[in-house]
């Protein structure tokens, strides 16, 4: 009987630290995407702030960085959001 509640222990454990992990790599947060700027018609790589808008439901909200732009703050228009 104790190596069967073990076992049933370790299991539960491997779930939810899959669980965590998927969550903490695909769920709400900053997350590195690659577009295509619309203005500049080059590729980049921006920073983006990744909201949750309903319940499951995951939506680019911000732009924080972009590699276009160097060091200078985002101030375009931001509409390679659409395009994410």
């Amino acid at each position: 009987m104790t190596s069967q509640f073990v076992l049933a222990m370790l299991v539960a454990l491997a779930f939810l630290l899959v669980t965590a992990y998927a969550i903490w790599e695909w769920g709400p947060g900053l997350r590195t995407r690659t577009v295509q700027c619309p203005e500049l018609k080059l590729g980049a790589d921006v920073l983006v702030d990744q909201r949750e808008a309903e319940f499951g439901n995951l939506k680019f909200t911000d732009i924080k960085r972009c590699s276009l732009l160097k060091d200078r703050p985002v101030d375009c228009g931001k509409e390679c959001l659409a395009k994410l």
